[in-house]
């Protein structure tokens, strides 16, 4: 299952490959977007001069993308395309789990994974949007799942996840595959939790609610030292959170960072990572937004696609890798970030 390609759907195109390999890469384009500079503080971290290439074009939706850490590839989901997807540097695309969602699902339907990260024994965790779970990939491929249903109810469509030092998994759990109401024969998407929450499984594996304060709660991110816990908020109005985090992992002292509500910028409030530094880079309305700890707007990475997500990868971890719709984009930093 696990790095064998079978089927690729890219834009229009099928392409179906019979054996082990990989898929050639979108010929790399370089200097698309720009950077908005709002602070010169931003000059210590993403460099005059710093150039966005596009990796990689024609994905349908793509998102969660994770570079593990001492590991030379990204991977990344790919959710109308029911696929986790793997890129290196030098090899370029292929498959590395397809299908996510067992069934046929109406087309358009952001159905497979969404955020992905790594486990401190090195195995995959995702959040399963058509299968509303959360899984782990074990060493052998086969998966596992974590949670899926909270006091006998069906989780909404988890969508991003983080897993902290001591082995526990955070992870948001809002009603993406419900809002865009599919057909649903097979009852697949129907809602059952009365709200959208933010959940912590323990490393002991015990599953419990952590808060259903955020109307839409989506990309979260911890603070290098883990003492703050940083969420965002999509919709109806867009902004971030940020918690103090307590000694038994608990949150507490909830406020708001940036509020975007009223801005024009295409997007919303989405994936997010923290460099070792404590800034975040949380995609948003206008493109990837750079946040200081204070919460000061320092800058925006501005793409010709509206991000969704953003990984660091590299083996100095000073690469910022952005999924965004249809494309993978990347842009070196001065400073490197947190790495799974």
């Amino acid at each position: 299952m696990f790095d064998r390609i079978t089927s690729v759907k890219h834009s229009q195109v099928l392409l179906l490959i019979m054996c082990a390999g990989t898929l050639p890469l979108v010929a790399q384009s370089a200097g698309v977007g720009s950077v908005q500079r709002l602070d010169p503080a931003l000059d210590k971290l993403i460099p005059p001069g710093a150039v966005i290439e596009k990796l990689i074009g024609n994905l349908q939706f793509a998102e969660g993308p994770v570079w593990p850490h001492g590991s030379g590839y990204l991977l990344f989901s790919d959710l109308p395309g029911n696929a986790i997807m793997k890129w290196t540097p030098s090899g370029g695309l292929s498959v590395f789990r397809k299908p996510v969602f067992p069934r046929e699902f109406p087309a358009g339907i952001q159905i497979g994974t969404n955020g992905l990260t790594f486990d401190r024994q090195g195995r995959l965790v995702a959040c399963e949007h058509g299968n509303r779970r959360v899984s782990r990939t074990e060493k052998d491929g086969t998966i596992t799942t974590l949670a899926e249903r909270y006091e006998g109810k069906r989780l909404n469509s988890p969508n991003d996840l983080v897993v902290k030092r001591n082995g526990d998994i955070y992870f948001t759990d809002p009603n993406s595959v419900a809002r865009n109401n599919p057909p649903d024969p097979h009852n697949d998407f129907k809602t059952e939790l009365g709200f959208n929450g933010v959940y912590r499984i323990t490393a002991a594996g015990k599953f419990e609610l952590l808060t259903k304060d955020i109307p839409y709660p989506n990309g979260l991110a911890f603070s290098p030292d883990e003492k703050k816990f940083y969420v965002a908020n999509s919709r109806p109005d867009k902004f971030w959170m940020v918690y103090d985090v307590q000694a038994d992992g608990t949150l507490t002292n909830g406020k708001k960072l940036p509020d975007l509500t009223n801005d024009p910028g295409e997007g919303v409030p989405d994936g997010m990572k923290i460099d070792r530094l404590g800034n975040l880079y949380a995609t948003g309305p206008g493109g990837v937004q750079v946040i200081s700890p204070q919460g000061k707007r320092l800058g925006t990475i501005q793409l010709p696609e509206v991000p969704a997500n953003c990984a660091w990868g590299d083996a100095d971890a000073k690469s910022l890798y952005i999924t965004a719709r249809t494309g993978l984009y990347r842009i070196k930093l001065k400073v490197a970030g947190v790495q799974p």
